[in-house]
């Protein structure tokens, strides 16, 4: 099995610090080779690691007396590729491993176009953190300075795990007809237990027949003489152990590649898929393709019909809420043959211990090499530091009230599927259209950050 030695590598926390090496960047370093290009150093390295991974059974290996990494390439950065001098390059790349940690590396590369090799290598983040920063020194060359502390606080992401209690309460209608509110419930990276369920009419517990979500579902009687200060509430206190997510083994179903009316497949989105993708590279790079495409071509912006989450609008309007950002990834990414599903639910702020949230939030995952893969693409869009960390992570601070879409539950609205599942859903007694209701979200975290 084949495997890259680094053996100036030495661990610093379990993960990597670097010795300085001094790295000539400027173009005083010598006259560029005549025949080499950009395009020939993407070649270079593109050979180099398809080489290494060939040799590593399908993985690139990183090696030395104290780590063994098995990683898969996710792309290659080529806005930072330079022909530094005769004969010599630089290219970066980053390769993930199989726990959803994406390393940026940095290669040095010698020799003539169409045949370079690599003379060094060194990790320079870690899902967007760096281990070192780069230096110019008094004769001009450059030089890699280590970041003795680099930060693990990142902008609004909570690391590790949380524990808040979480309460979702909804002002009802005085008028008759049913109820459907999302329950969360407990997986692999949350804890979810219901503290109380406080209700002017009784509960039952009903399931989705598509992805198994489940929902607390009841029955309005008109109030027969309301008042100009009558009101009725529904609130549901529960306490929340989360663990933050990374990729994880997981079933694909047959909803996760075909499309729907607001998530449609082929016809547009192929053309865009074939402008973005590359026939034959693996899912995970064109997924990161896909990915990218979303963050360069999508706006945030709350206007026009935001917030439903249709593919269409989003590739249209080329902005939206978080609903437009993932239900445009997902349309593109099955019709790539990707599989991907949306989830929902709400952010819990990570520079306070509790108060309000704002509203609900969603992300999605795609599969790839076994695993799904957890991706939010419009905060990656608002925070452009935390791209590569929401390319494979969910913070911890966040729970998720429903999985999938157009969700059909035992007895639901007669009107069709609920499209996404966040906000209550109340069907009138009177015949009219079922309709999401606003909910009120509130947190206190049991252990501050």
């Amino acid at each position: 099995m084949g495997a890259f030695n680094l053996s100036m590598l030495r661990t610093r926390n379990a993960l990597l610090m670097f010795s300085t090496v001094a790295v000539l960047l400027a173009s005083a370093c010598g006259r560029p080779a005549k025949d080499a290009t950009i395009a020939d150093v993407e070649q270079g390295i593109r050979s180099f690691i398809d080489a290494e991974t060939a040799a590593g059974d399908g993985y690139f290996r990183i090696v030395d007396d104290t780590l063994d990494m098995t990683l898969r390439l996710v792309r290659v950065h080529t806005e930072y590729l330079s022909v530094l001098g005769e004969g010599r390059y630089f290219a970066c790349v980053d390769l993930a491993d199989s726990t959803g940690d994406v390393y940026d590396v940095d290669f040095f590369l010698t020799g003539d176009a169409g045949a370079m090799e690599v003379t060094k290598m060194t990790l320079h983040k870690r899902n967007g953190k760096p281990f070192y920063t780069w230096a110019q020194q008094s004769d001009q060359t450059w030089s890699q300075v280590p970041i003795s502390d680099a930060s693990k606080s990142l902008l609004g992401v909570v690391e590790g795990e949380d524990r808040f209690t979480f309460e979702y309460a909804v002002r009802l209608p005085l008028t008759a007809g049913r109820l459907w509110v999302p329950r969360p419930q407990s997986d692999a990276f949350q804890d979810v237990s219901i503290l109380s369920v406080d209700a002017p009419m009784p509960l039952l517990e009903v399931r989705d027949t598509v992805q198994g979500n489940l929902a607390f579902f009841g029955e309005l009687d008109a109030l027969a003489d309301p008042d100009a200060s009558a009101e009725r509430t529904l609130t549901i206190t529960c306490s929340v152990v989360r663990k933050e997510k990374s990729p994880y083994a997981g079933e694909v179903s047959l909803g996760d590649l075909t499309g729907s009316a607001d998530l449609p497949i082929g016809g547009r989105f192929a053309e865009i898929v074939d402008s973005v993708a590359v026939r034959g590279d693996s899912p995970l790079m064109n997924a990161r393709r896909l990915y990218d495409y979303v963050i360069d071509n999508v706006r945030y912006a709350k206007q026009g019909k935001y917030g439903t989450g249709n593919a269409t609008f989003a590739c249209d309007a080329k902005s939206g809420n978080c609903t437009e950002f993932h239900a445009l990834f997902i349309s593109l990414a099955r019709t790539a043959g990707i599989p991907a599903r949306f989830g929902i639910g709400a952010s819990i702020p990570s520079a306070r211990n509790d108060g309000g949230t704002d509203g609900y939030h969603c992300w999605a995952e795609f599969h790839a090499d076994g695993k799904w893969w957890p991706v939010d693409i419009s905060e990656a869009d608002k925070y452009t530091a935390l791209a590569t960390y929401y390319f494979g992570h969910h913070p911890a601070n966040r729970i998720e009230l429903s999985r999938g879409r157009d969700l059909a539950f035992e007895s639901g609205p007669t009107d069709g599927p609920i499209p996404f599942f966040a906000y209550p859903v109340f069907e009138p007694a009177d015949g009219a259209e079922s309709m999401p209701l606003p909910a009120r979200f509130r947190f206190d975290r049991q252990r501050p950050v």
